[in-house]
């Protein structure tokens, strides 16, 4: 067995979800979020040729970092996890059934949003025929056609960029696109007007609430396009689904938090005015539609005793709703 399939085994079965190898430190890996070294060895220049040498390409050799080589590799599970599964909000299987429009799932790295489209591809690869295209860096989870027609491609072997993949995949006849990352303005343009030509496009965005969500996409165009960019959103919008995951309270596992909004009438308006700050109130008023905001995601995890309340304060967008007021203290005359 070779040394670098060693610490594989080690990231597998500390149940972790990456392996971080940089010249000058220890092995780490990320668990529960957080990283944690593996082992007391210091990577040396030669211990690093040693573990890379079996598995890496002449090009791969290239990419360093400030103190000399570096690897960072991502366990990606063999099984596609249902819907059911993850136990995400039952309205999300009925963002696979919507024939067009954009859907996005946002949140920090490592916040699960990849295992979440995964989940909502394989319902729509389970229960219809559509083409779709799913465009990554890397691509994290390969799926086998079951009713729909998938074709996977990855930046940087099978397409430049995310935005040249995109402008590719609308013209091949595809009902469904995913993208991996809407990481700049072409990208998010192409999105949008994919959307906007009758194809179902879901992508993401490192934000981490559906109003903070709307102003990174009208932020990115210059102030003579922004009025022109919300109104193709305010009709092309169907929902947004942000997330984070937070350790649970015995640290065992992370538990999920969303935000979900979902297009309604209002939704377009509020979008088309500029509003964004009256998303919070949509969202409360709208609980019955399957809405729900993060911070109220988190104090149900909360009262459920699935995470602490200090670990909610620290993902929540309101921290006082996690503040517990301490009574005034009063001084007692005898």
């Amino acid at each position: 067995m070779n040394e670098i399939d060693q610490l594989f085994n080690t990231l597998i079965s500390q149940n972790g979800s990456d392996l971080h190898l940089e010249e000058g430190q220890k092995p780490k890996i990320r668990t529960q979020g957080k990283l944690v070294e593996i082992g007391s060895e210091i990577l040396t220049r030669e211990k690093m040729i040693t573990l890379l040498f079996p598995i890496a390409l002449e090009e791969d050799w290239h990419f360093r970092h400030f103190f000399g080589l570096g690897a960072v590799f991502r366990l990606i599970p063999s099984k596609i996890r249902s819907l059911e599964e993850l136990d995400l909000p039952p309205r999300i299987k009925d963002f696979a059934k919507w024939r067009s429009g954009l859907v996005l799932v946002t949140g920090p790295t490592g916040s699960g949003k990849s295992t979440t489209l995964a989940a909502i591809i394989d319902y729509i690869n389970t229960t219809q025929t559509k083409k779709i295209i799913t465009i990554e860096e890397p691509v994290e989870f390969t799926h086998v056609n079951k009713q729909s027609l998938i074709s996977h491609r990855e930046v940087g072997k099978d397409t430049m960029t995310f935005a040249s993949g995109l402008r590719i995949a609308i013209k091949s006849d595809a009902n469904i696109i995913l993208v991996g990352e809407m990481r700049d303005r072409e990208t998010i343009e192409l999105a949008l007007t994919a959307s906007e030509m009758g194809i179902l496009v879901f992508g993401t965005l490192h934000t981490n609430s559906a109003a903070k969500t709307v102003d990174r996409i009208i932020d990115a165009f210059p102030p003579n396009r922004k009025n022109q960019i919300r109104t193709i959103l305010a009709n092309n919008l169907k929902a947004i689904i942000a997330q984070q995951l937070v350790p649970s309270t015995d640290k065992k596992r992370r538990w999920a938090a969303y935000e979900i909004l979902i297009r309604t009438q209002a939704l377009g308006n509020i979008i088309q005015a500029g509003e964004t700050m009256r998303l919070t109130s949509e969202i409360q008023t709208n609980r019955g539609l399957g809405m729900v905001l993060m911070d109220d995601s988190l104090m149900e995890l909360v009262k459920a005793g699935k995470i602490t309340k200090e670990e909610a304060f620290l993902k929540a967008i309101e921290k006082s709703k996690f503040t517990e007021e301490k009574p005034a203290a009063t001084t007692v005359w005898e």
